[in-house]
């Protein structure tokens, strides 16, 4: 099992936020997950990003693999 921390999009069209879950990368985009592991408002003016960095770190530590937008976020 390939576990994936990404983003998962809700809200309604043209205003979009997203959650960071952790994911088995088989699942869909938007379908089932493991845990929601942070927030992401990219419409607010100091994009909002709200995460919970200890569990983050537990899952990386057992092997989760951030995506390329979620490593960025993790940087900032």
């Amino acid at each position: 099992m390939a576990v994936k921390i990404r983003l998962a999009r809700y809200g309604a069209k043209k205003k979009p936020f997203y959650r960071i879950v952790v994911a088995d990368s088989r699942y869909s985009r938007d379908g089932k997950f493991l845990e929601i592991v942070g927030h992401y408002n990219p419409l607010l003016e100091t994009d909002q990003t709200t995460l919970k960095e200890d569990r983050i770190k537990h899952w990386m530590d057992q092997g989760a693999i951030p995506t390329d937008t979620v490593k960025s976020l993790l940087k900032k």
